[in-house]
């Protein structure tokens, strides 16, 4: 059952051309504008400080804004609240989701990798290796933030709300910019936001080939499990 809602899950996002756009072809323009056009100034080659925020805003995509919008949709059409009257228990559907994303951050991941290769992208094993569980812990954290906006509100709300989070986290979130460039208020608030913190964790390991460092996976470890636990107090099946 935990396989068969798995494969519906992501077969469901990954034939959505909206979300579509939003997971995979918007990160990826971005990664090859931000590489090739002379924007603000990165070392050579841009793509290998370019790719670790990308990859970070492709979990947003998907995890978060996808999740929300996907779940809060799902709840005006009473999919949830008819699903939970089967044989389907409950925990199967939310595994189900998690699963799902995962599967489509790794589609995501594997898809800019091989483009950012081909951009002159050539990351240490070791890199690649740690950037592994970092993207799980990211899928969680926004996965969390996803089923809390869509779990509790209208889905209309919800629709504008995540869009215009996912827009505000990629301009001042250190997507779009690193946390270095962004101004000083700004940028002392980006590193203790999920998207910050992921963005940061990733190019430490994937451009440095260091430890990601206590403090992003504090992160985003701690926003995850308050988010979590608001979610499931606050989520309704319709």
């Amino acid at each position: 059952m935990l396989a068969a809602q798995t494969r519906l899950e992501a077969l469901m996002t990954l034939r959505h051309s909206e979300q579509a756009l939003l997971t995979l072809i918007i990160p990826l323009a971005l990664l090859v504008g931000l590489t090739t056009l002379d924007i603000g100034e990165l070392p050579e080659p841009r793509v290998d400080s370019v790719l670790p925020r990308i990859l970070a805003l492709a979990v947003m995509s998907a995890a978060f804004t996808g999740q929300a919008i996907a779940l809060g949709f799902d709840r005006r059409y009473g999919v949830l609240k008819r699903l939970s009257a089967t044989a389907l228990p409950r925990w199967t559907l939310v595994s189900g989701r998690v699963l799902a994303a995962l599967i489509v951050v790794a589609l995501q991941a594997v898809v800019l990798g091989v483009t950012a290769a081909l951009l002159g992208w050539s990351p240490a094993p070791l890199g690649v290796l740690g950037a592994v569980p970092l993207l799980v812990l990211g899928t969680l954290a926004f996965g969390a933030a996803g089923v809390l906006v869509g779990g509790a509100l209208r889905a209309e709300i919800v629709l504008g709300l995540a869009n215009a989070i996912w827009f505000v986290l990629l301009l001042a979130g250190g997507l779009a910019l690193p946390v270095a460039d962004l101004p000083g208020p700004v940028g002392a608030v980006a590193t203790y936001l999920p998207s910050g913190a992921l963005a940061e964790a990733l190019d430490a390991v994937l451009v440095h080939g260091a430890a990601p460092g206590v403090q992003p996976v504090a992160v985003l470890v701690c926003w995850g499990a308050a988010l979590g636990a608001l979610a499931s107090r606050t989520t309704r099946l319709s």
